[in-house]
């Protein structure tokens, strides 16, 4: 009979957050105080979510930055506009290097997501409108369209190199 009660040594994940971080924030609420007066017809509010992720060192150090873009518009006219670039730093140990991209581009974001969606409900609260709660992002449906809209270019093995804008990009073939 084993004895349940005894502690389970704890597992090392290979993923690392050394640091979680506003990169740049700016909340635009360009028709104050006529935006924050009841509105005739409900506001359409746009959501856009990038990911991009960056080698920081030779040490296995990678910077994600989500970036949240939030519009709102009635009547044609622009409410506020949140934009928000929240990095983070991670260390990924033993991560092969096919499952590279998949881990910086999916598991990475998944851990960052709450906490910006947290900054943007707060901005937008903090603008005089109700908090926009952003709904769940699916990183891996949005890893999968990238990869397919790319997999003519990509290689079988893709390794990782910084591109001019940051984000992790296959070599060129």
């Amino acid at each position: 009979m084993s004895d349940t009660s005894a502690p389970q040594a704890a597992v090392a994940l290979p993923i690392q957050i050394h640091a979680q971080y506003v990169k740049d924030l700016s909340f635009e609420n360009p028709r104050a105080p006529a935006s924050l007066q009841p509105q005739n017809e409900p506001p359409r509010i746009e959501v856009n979510v990038d990911v991009q992720a960056a080698k920081v060192a030779d040490n296995d150090l990678y910077e994600v930055t989500l970036r949240v873009t939030a519009s709102g518009t009635s009547a044609g006219e622009q409410l506020f506009l949140a934009e928000l670039s929240y990095g983070g730093l991670f260390t990924l140990q033993g991560v092969p290097q096919d499952s590279l991209h998949p881990v910086l581009l999916i598991e990475c974001p998944r851990l960052l997501f709450p906490f910006a969606r947290a900054i943007v409900a707060d901005v937008t609260r903090d603008g005089g409108f109700p908090p926009l709660l952003i709904q769940p992002v699916d990183f891996a449906a949005m890893f999968r369209q990238s990869a397919s809209a790319g997999a003519a270019a990509a290689s079988t093995t893709p390794t990782v190199a910084p591109a001019t804008d940051g984000s992790i990009l296959p070599p060129e073939s």
